[in-house]
């Protein structure tokens, strides 16, 4: 083992323990104001007015079935509403309700002063250092699983 493996590896699980804990963080944000995680990434979907359930389920790696329970959930709370396209009954507009607007105003507001009260202390020169190394880190990882991705579809059987 070189002399630098023992500080990789802490490093790797400080990295893990501050994902886990913006992961707990998340949930808590979410259940503070009656919401799961996934409810939550919907509303902002729909905030953002560019929602469409089937690609949402593509990108989060989950079924139409799944997302479909979460948006009934999200209706039965009174936080969205669905209408059908004037133009074309297939497709569904999804928009927050006053009520899911102000619900998402108050998880907001809370992410807001989370955020402030945790980073706005910290010394900016170190910030940017850290925003610098988490993008090089982020690069190199995305880069390491493409080339992993594409010398496993290589070793798949039957594949040229």
């Amino acid at each position: 083992m070189s002399a630098t493996q023992p500080h990789i590896l802490d490093s790797i699980r400080q990295l893990q323990r501050l994902s886990d804990l913006f992961a707990l963080r998340r949930e808590q944000l979410a259940r503070d104001v009656g919401l799961s995680v996934q409810q939550w990434r919907i509303l902002e979907e729909i905030s953002d007015e560019h929602f469409m359930p089937s690609m949402f389920a593509r990108s989060r790696d989950s079924s139409a079935a799944a997302v479909s329970k979460i948006i009934r959930q999200l209706i039965d709370k009174g936080f969205i509403d669905v209408t059908v396209d004037g133009d074309d009954g297939r497709v569904r507009r999804y928009t927050l309700t006053a009520t899911g607007r102000k619900m998402m105003n108050r998880l907001r507001d809370n992410r807001k002063k989370a955020i402030e009260t945790i980073w706005a202390g910290l010394c900016p020169d170190r910030l940017d250092e850290f925003r610098k190394f988490a993008t090089e880190l982020s690069d190199r990882l995305e880069q390491y699983s493409e080339t992993e991705n594409q010398q496993s579809k290589q070793l798949l059987p039957g594949k040229p």
